[in-house]
Parts: structure tokens; C-alpha cells; sequence
């Protein structure tokens, strides 16, 4: 049997090559931005400015975390901004003016909320063979209309001390909301890539029919992806009330473009079948990263706009080479 034949016959090789590829790109990128920043930016390589930046990215790297099921599977949600105003605001009014016992149901409310606006998008999305992008859109207009509607376009503040206090907690130096960002991030990199249902999330990207014709229901494991996405939108939800201590039916615009820009920076195909929570959540540090150290430098709101979108087209195109290198040396093995 040819070398050749042995690469293609071997997926799980080739994806595990590109994946390697890819995050040590990201991270090879990554330090070099911060090497870059502790030169040129004052007060980058500070203790407090490190923390500053973890928390900063949180929020992000749970969206992220979820994204990277969608588009794995070759969705994509583009409510996850809206969703979270949403979630926010109706665990946020069963916390009002409650103590902490009110916070798990709230929890809890937030989840369903966010797994329920995933299970209608992935079941309108392929039960009617929907691109997923227009139905996500439809969603990003309910959900953030609902919001509004339920708080009558009101703020809501008056939250438990103990969920505010969370959200300015520390453990081992560590801020505790980029805590639960990172134990969410090892829990889906477990789920994907140590359990049967991470590799058919990762067989249906690749090749959804033969997924199909192998006895799997292709649909219901798109549908539990958007599932798991709405959910991580529902505990970021929880997490901005912790950070702000506010619950705003505005927030969250242009979340799901960070979301989306951290699963692509990380590696992940639009197309679907590759990408992994590891290059995800190095490419959420990145835009972390950079956004930080723009500020530092006195770069202007506009400007940082500018250089974030470079850095996605940028990102696109190098993984574009590293597609192509990661096949040929595939290959060549």
C-alpha cells in the first residue's frame, strides 16, 4: 500500500497534523504580539494589566467555546450577541432584589433560555434546510427585540452582593470568571476530542453524508452543537451580571462577530470538520492581546477597528497556506 493511500486513509491523522499546524501558529503569533507589546506598550507586562486581561477576554473565550461547535459542524450563529441581552435580562429579573439563593435558579434560567434559542435555531436551520446564517439572523432580531420588550428597554441593577463579588474574585491570582472561561474551554476540548460525540461532530464537518449513511442522524448532532453554543451564550450571560453587576438590554452587540473572528484566528474552518477549543482559545487570547496593548499605545477606538479586521483577513489567508502545507505533508508521510 502506497504512503498515499495510507494518509488518506487516515482523516484522524491528517485533522490531528492540521490542528498541531494551527495552534502553533497561533501561538507562535501570540507571543510575539505580546513580546512586541511589552516593548512598545507601557505598563503591558504589569501583574494587575495581565489580570485586567484575562478578565477582559472571558467573555469572548465562552462565546468562542461554543462557537467552535457550531462551525465545526458548519454552522454558524450569528444571535449569540442578542441571546446573551436576552439571558441576562430575564435571569437578571429573577435576581432582583434577591439574595443568594435566588442566583442557581437564575443560573439555570439563563441555560435553558440559551440552549432553547439554539435548539430552534439548529432545528429551523435542518428541518428545513436553512443556511444557518439567515436563521441566526432572524434569531439576533428576537432575541434582542424580546429583551427589550421584557425589561421595557430598562437596565436592571439591583443584583445579589454575592454574584458581584464572584465577579471581582480571585483564585491563585487567577480572576475567577476567566476560572470557569478556562474550565469550560477543558471541558469541550474533552468532549471533542476524547468522546464518540466529538468525533462524529467532527466526521459530520467533513462529510456529513457518509456520517449519514454510517447510521448517525447528522441532524440531531448539528442540532445538540447549536444546543451546546445557546448554553455557553446562557453562562456568559451569568458572568457579565458577576463582572458589571448589571443586567442591560443592550449588551452584547457585535459579540458574536468576536466570537466568530476567536474560532477562525484559532484555525477553525468555516466550512467545517476542523478547528479545536485549544486554537480558539489562543486566538480569543490574541484579540485579547491586541486590544489591550492598542489601548496601551494610545491607538484610537477606529483604529484598533481597523487593525482587529486586518488581523481576521490576515488569519484567513495564512490558514489558507497552512491547509495546503498540512495536506502535502500529510501526503508525504
Amino acid at each position: 500500500m502506497s504512503s498515499i493511500s495510507v494518509a488518506r486513509g487516515n482523516p484522524r491523522t491528517n485533522r490531528v497534523v492540521s490542528q498541531v499546524l494551527g495552534e502553533a501558529g497561533i501561538g507562535v503569533a501570540l507571543v510575539a504580539l505580546g513580546v512586541f507589546f511589552l516593548a512598545f506598550a507601557p505598563h503591558f507586562g504589569t501583574a494587575q494589566n495581565i489580570r485586567d486581561i484575562m478578565t477582559q477576554i472571558t467573555l469572548n473565550t465562552i462565546l468562542a467555546v461554543g462557537m467552535t461547535f457550531i462551525i465545526l459542524v458548519g454552522g454558524i450563529d450569528l444571535s449569540v450577541g442578542s441571546l446573551i441581552a436576552l439571558c441576562a435580562v430575564v435571569a437578571g429579573t429573577a435576581m432582583e432584589g434577591g439574595g443568594a439563593g435566588s442566583i442557581p435558579g437564575a443560573i439555570l434560567l439563563s441555560l435553558l433560555i440559551g440552549a432553547a434559542a439554539g435548539f430552534i435555531n439548529g432545528f429551523v436551520t435542518e428541518r428545513w434546510r436553512v443556511p444557518s446564517f439567515i436563521v441566526t439572523l432572524g434569531m439576533l432580531y428576537v432575541a434582542r427585540g424580546a429583551a427589550q420588550q421584557y425589561t421595557g428597554a430598562a437596565t436592571i441593577y439591583s443584583l445579589p452582593e454575592s454574584l458581584t463579588s464572584f465577579g471581582t474574585a480571585t483564585l491563585a491570582g487567577v480572576p475567577a470568571v476567566f476560572a470557569v472561561a478556562l474550565l469550560m474551554a477543558a471541558v469541550a476540548w474533552f468532549v471533542l476530542s476524547r468522546t464518540v460525540f466529538g468525533r462524529l461532530v467532527y466526521a459530520t464537518g467533513n462529510n456529513e453524508e457518509a456520517v449519514r449513511l454510517s447510521g448517525h442522524r447528522t441532524g440531531v448532532i448539528k442540532v445538540i452543537c447549536f444546543m451546546i453554543g445557546g448554553a455557553c451564550v446562557g453562562v456568559a450571560a451569568i458572568v457579565y451580571m458577576a463582572r458589571l453587576g448589571v443586567a442591560s438590554p443592550i449588551l452584547g452587540q457585535g459579540y458574536e462577530l468576536n466570537a466568530i473572528a476567536a474560532v477562525v484566528i484559532g484555525g477553525a474552518s468555516l466550512s467545517g470538520g476542523r478547528g479545536s477549543v485549544i486554537g480558539t482559545l489562543l486566538g480569543a487570547c490574541l484579540l485579547g492581546v491586541l486590544t489591550n496593548g492598542l489601548l496601551l499605545m494610545g491607538v484610537s477606538d477606529f483604529q484598533r477597528t481597523i487593525v482587529t479586521g486586518a488581523v481576521i483577513i490576515v488569519a484567513v489567508v495564512l490558514d489558507a497556506y497552512r491547509k495546503r502545507l498540512s495536506t502535502r505533508l500529510s501526503v508525504a508521510s
